[in-house]
């Protein structure tokens, strides 16, 4: 039965394709269904009680750390309540804390690390993957140790498969056939942004040093909050039109949206100088709550 263990466990390379005893190609989503379709691997008998014996990271690890996270929000709130000052260090720590309990709970079951995959031995004697898969060259060129993550995760490069023994660090490979499927992808996606954005405008109403730190963080706050969306909105008339004219709108708007986050990062730090006596304060009775 495939589970959804199963499916995180591709994605993350589990599965790899042997050829004459030896690994041969890391098997992805579309890879594995494709050549059970043409019977030239057999369908994998691992259960989701295995994939998680592979893994080091239990309940009680996970748990843990959903635990820290939680009491760090925990803390934060308190400082909000009492009152205390809040930095806009830790409002930003606070934005990633928030994604980071969102994707450990939509991870629960995902397994730790693939470090050996499970073998997928080629059975077929008529053919080779190449013939099945097929076998692009890679026109990145010199740039593809730059070019070649991003190119990937929008799904726009042909890597040849013979190449793929590991898994890319970011996959836009994955090809999602109901259009109800990519839209809750994109939502799911433009939810998260606009959660980490609105964190971060929540600092707005914090003090800083100068007035031209204060504009600084408002403007790539609002960046970061609002880019998504924009780029979603202007993109649809654009969804027929060629991958290179859509590869240039979304290059635009990374670089206003990398430049917004390298601002708030480096505010982040600045902004540290000047800070008020009660901004060294804890409230004591948060330490009494279990963490790490």
């Amino acid at each position: 039965m495939w589970t959804q263990a199963h499916s995180l466990f591709v994605l993350m390379g589990g599965f790899m394709l042997y050829m004459d005893g030896k690994p041969y190609l890391t098997l992805q989503p579309d890879h594995i269904l494709e050549l059970i379709r043409e019977r030239c691997i057999d369908v994998p008998t691992l259960t989701a009680d295995q994939i998680h014996d592979k893994s080091k990271g239990n309940a009680i690890s996970k748990g843990l750390v959903m635990l820290q996270v939680a009491w760090f929000i925990m803390q934060l709130v308190t400082r909000v309540i009492y009152p205390l000052e809040i930095t806009q260090l830790e409002v930003g720590t606070l934005a990633f804390a928030v994604l980071n309990f969102l994707t450990y709970a939509a991870w629960w079951n995902k397994p730790l690390d693939v470090e050996c995959p499970h073998p997928m031995y080629w059975k077929s004697t008529n053919s080779r993957p190449e013939n099945i898969l097929g076998d692009q060259p890679d026109d990145l060129g010199i740039f593809s140790p730059v070019l070649g993550p991003i190119i990937e995760l929008i799904g726009w490069a042909d890597i040849p498969t013979s190449r793929k023994l590991r898994v890319p660090t970011f996959d836009g490979s994955i090809k999602l056939e109901r259009p109800s499927d990519k839209m809750i992808l994109v939502a799911a996606g433009l939810l998260m942004t606009t959660i980490f954005g609105a964190i971060h405008c929540m600092a707005l109403f914090l003090t800083f040093p100068t007035y031209e730190e204060h504009l600084l963080w408002s403007i790539s706050a609002i960046i970061i909050t609002c880019i998504p969306w924009l780029g979603f909105v202007t993109l649809l008339p654009f969804l027929c039109a060629s991958k290179e004219v859509q590869f240039s709108l979304c290059s635009l708007y990374a670089m206003f949206y990398i430049i917004a986050r390298a601002v708030l990062f480096a505010l982040m730090f600045t902004t540290l100088r000047n800070l008020g006596h009660n901004a060294y304060e804890a409230v004591s009775w948060t330490t009494e709550v279990p963490h790490l």
